[in-house]
């Protein structure tokens, strides 16, 4: 089975399908399914837009509306995960997943289906420790805070995913790994990405999370999006015990969607011949979705999962074979996810512009039917209901202002040492919006094709790559510098690169006259970490 992978794609939907398209129609290679890491922007309306945490500026309403009025229709199934650019208010209204649009899944908060017998999870966010042991406990309309934190990755969905028995084929976070640098050719993405050097030496750069799920899953494939740039790596686990065969994670990040930008990849997976073309449910996923719905925190008090410290009457909530079995006979032993898309917000009309369109919270049909199906706990019927009560969002809201007024910025706090879980990690929420100066793309050097050029498709091909039937190659080798594939397309741009980097050494930190004394490095959408939001 070919499956295509794409990094943040940004609400750029027509580019990536019609990249699919052109693949199809010059190489005749189709792909089967389309994976998105993050940063999808399923932005339905105007009212979607205020709930994406960038300036005003960056807030474009790009092509999913056409896909999620019907105008258009996804060509290829394409399930994708939540980034830190998103229509929070609309992602949320699926916290277990669900249809965006016809043909096109989002996993929710974390989620795990199945497509032809090829086992497929994933995490949306970006971890923020500060948040991180805290309920998902936004709802629109956000504040300056909220709009942040409704993205930032929780500690339950890590524990249930950790629950997980069974081996997973393929995963999906929008935020690296920690760690997963030194697997692969760490010199080369210094290179491409100089300002990446601190965090990288001190071991902070990524999710420490995501680290801890894959050290856990031990996926066969691993994706992730966020800092826009190319990059792979080969993991090879240890093994937990003498029976345990090894395994390993070959490891892929994905630029964005870009014209001339090597931002999708195409891989071959093996799969169950036999399995139908339906999305299906995976019955250990909905097993621990049970076994886990007593966790469930809709306030933005901080807690611990349960853990074997003498503390918690139950810590192992990982699911027995019965009570898979049980799920399957619930649902007949069918699996197939039911295609139940709904509309629940207007459209984006481009003759009939609604600037002042206010982001309202709603109750999905898809969450309530899975809920009632499986029962589950809606996380937004008790969100709603503590706002009723009067005893959530309502108070809490007036305290973030408060002190967002004292603080006088809407910019996160650094993530060091922020608390005492030790989970700290460098993991900016904007990254590199802005073209403005972009580094050129060191991870090929085509040109445009044309009908009197065709282009050799492996390194020609700007927008598409197809992945060798094995990504095994050794942190020995990944880390040489002599790394044929990396050097070929880095050589070449050594002196843009020097002239790039000197252009762009600043970086933010300290007060905002940048007097901290500390060397700084200006990011591409330097406006976008300044503390001062656009809107104002």
């Amino acid at each position: 089975m070919k499956v295509a992978v794409a990094g943040c794609c940004h609400g750029a939907l027509d580019k990536m399908y019609e990249t699919l398209e052109l693949l199809q129609r010059r190489h005749n290679v189709r792909p089967d399914l389309l994976l998105c890491c993050g940063d999808f922007q399923a932005v339905r309306n105007e009212a979607d837009l205020r709930c994406m945490a960038v300036p005003a500026k960056y807030r474009h309403m790009q092509t999913f509306y056409r896909y999620y009025s019907g105008e258009k229709k996804a060509p290829v199934l394409t399930i994708f995960i939540g980034g830190n650019h998103e229509a929070s208010n609309h992602l949320q209204e699926l916290p277990y997943g669900g249809w965006v649009a016809p043909n096109i899944y989002y996993l929710g908060y974390a989620g795990v289906v199945r497509f032809r017998g090829v086992r497929i999870g994933g995490i949306s966010g970006i971890f923020k420790s500060h948040d991180y042991r805290k309920g998902h406990f936004e709802c629109p309309p956000y504040n300056q805070q909220t709009i942040r934190s409704a993205y930032h990755v929780r500690n339950i969905e890590v524990f249930k995913l950790k629950q997980l028995k069974r081996p997973i084929d393929i995963f999906m976070s929008h935020d690296w790994p920690r760690s997963i640098y030194h697997y692969g050719n760490k010199k080369q993405l210094l290179k491409m990405k100089s300002f990446f050097r601190q965090e990288v030496e001190s071991n902070t750069l990524g999710s420490p999370a995501a680290s801890e799920l894959l050290q856990h899953l031990k996926p066969t494939y691993w994706f992730s999006a966020h800092l826009h740039v190319k990059f792979a790596a080969f993991m090879q686990h240890e093994a937990n015990s003498k029976e345990e065969l090894p395994k390993a994670t070959k490891f892929l990040a994905l630029d964005k969607c870009l014209p001339h930008r090597d931002f999708l990849q195409i891989i071959d997976v093996e799969h169950d011949p036999n399995a139908g073309d339906s999305l299906e449910y995976d019955a250990e996923w909905i097993a621990v979705l049970k076994a886990t719905n007593s966790l469930v925190n809709v306030t933005q008090s901080t807690w611990n999962m349960p853990e074997k410290n003498g503390l918690h009457a139950k810590w192992d909530y990982s699911v027995t074979e019965e009570a898979i079995k049980e799920v399957l006979e619930e649902l007949n032993h069918d699996l197939k996810i039911p295609c139940n898309f709904t509309l629940t917000a207007a459209c984006y009309d481009p003759s009939k512009p609604q600037k002042n369109m206010e982001p309202v919270h709603t109750i999905n049909p898809q969450t309530t039917e899975f809920c009632a199906q499986f029962g589950l706990t809606d996380i937004n019927d008790r969100i709603q209901q503590a706002k009723e009560e009067g005893s959530g969002r309502g108070e809490c809201e007036e305290e973030e202002e408060e002190e967002m007024d004292s603080t006088g910025s809407a910019e996160e706090p650094s993530e060091y040492n922020t608390d005492n879980s030790g989970l700290s990690s460098f993991n900016p929420d904007e990254i590199m919006l802005d073209e403005e100066g972009v580094d050129e793309d060191l991870s090929t050097c085509s040109v445009d094709p044309s009908p009197d050029h065709p282009p050799e498709f492996s390194t020609s091909f700007s927008d598409i790559r197809i992945m060798p039937d094995s990504m095994a190659v050794s942190s020995d080798d990944a880390m040489d510098s002599n790394n044929e594939e990396l050097e070929k397309s880095g050589g070449s741009k050594q002196v843009e690169e020097k002239s790039s980097t000197e252009r762009s050494l600043k970086r933010i930190s300290g007060d905002e006259n940048g007097n901290s004394g500390v060397k700084k490095i200006k990011r591409r959408n330097q406006a976008i970490y300044a503390a001062e939001d656009e809107d104002k």
